[in-house]
């Protein structure tokens, strides 16, 4: 099911031959989220839940940065009634984004802070341009974390440096960022388009349901010990070889030939 929204609209959405885009579009605002951005986005993510055909999503930025978090002038007169209507539709998107089959990939470039790096970071894996910068900063202005921050960042980083990057409010570098384990991979800005879509047409010819199973064993496994891991290991893979997309695996395999996976 192919889906465009209009160019002016605060957050982009497309999706054409598998691929949902994702594009935060306030770039003189530096794309940062008010209620009209995260209710987009929620509708859009629920959108991309509902459809079988997509097989990889792309999350970036227009403008001059991937986004620097909640729109502050939103939250300057009430915040406490404003603070649910933004955080509550981001976390709603975000939740079904983790769970579809459909790897979720974060092009960054820019400026990457507070409500924006903790969607980063939730997504199932993150590129970097050269010269990204990048910074928790909730607590430059006395708040705590939202959109999985808090949840993300000590398990990319461990506890000790996801508390110093939440505590100091410290900006730090895309090469920072690599060594961290934050973001997969960093390239020069100009290569940034070409570097995603590498990834993006990689996933959208393959696999999609193992893909799937993959994201969330991975995801869940800290909730289980080792013994029901193992059992949920079995039985996914068990689930995996009723697909077609594991018979052509095979077939491929002693066919000495590149598989052609349909996703299903």
């Amino acid at each position: 099911m192919d889906t465009t929204t209009t160019h002016d609209a605060p957050l982009l959405f497309t999706t054409t031959d598998g691929v949902a885009r994702l594009t935060f579009n306030r770039p003189a605002q530096l794309n940062t989220i008010d209620i009209a951005v995260a209710e987009a986005f929620e509708a859009a993510c629920r959108t991309i839940a509902a459809d079988r055909s997509v097989r990889v999503v792309v999350l970036n930025g227009a403008g001059r940065g991937f986004g620097a978090g909640g729109d502050l002038s939103a939250f300057r007169d009430d915040p406490t009634t404003t603070a649910p209507k933004v955080i509550g539709p981001m976390h709603a998107g975000l939740g079904l984004l983790t769970t579809i089959d459909a790897p979720v990939i974060a092009s960054l470039h820019g400026v990457v802070a507070g409500g924006a790096l903790s969607l980063a970071l939730a997504c199932d894996l993150a590129i970097a341009a050269e010269g990204t910068r990048f910074n928790l900063a909730y607590v430059n202005i006395g708040s705590s974390c939202d959109v999985s921050g808090s949840y993300s960042l000590p398990r990319l980083v461990g506890l000790r440096n996801a508390l110093a990057i939440a505590l100091l409010g410290e900006t730090f570098d895309a090469a920072e960022a690599l060594r961290l384990g934050l973001v997969n991979k960093v390239v020069a800005a100009d290569a940034l388009v070409d570097a995603t879509e590498a990834w993006v047409q990689r996933f959208a010819t393959g696999p999609t349901l193992a893909l799937g199973r993959l994201k969330r064993l991975m995801r869940t496994s800290f909730e289980h010990d080792l013994a029901s891991q193992l059992d949920r290991e079995r039985d996914a893979f068990v689930d995996g070889t009723k697909t077609d997309d594991f018979k052509e695996g095979l077939a491929a395999f002693f066919a000495r030939r590149p598989p052609v996976f349909a996703g299903t």
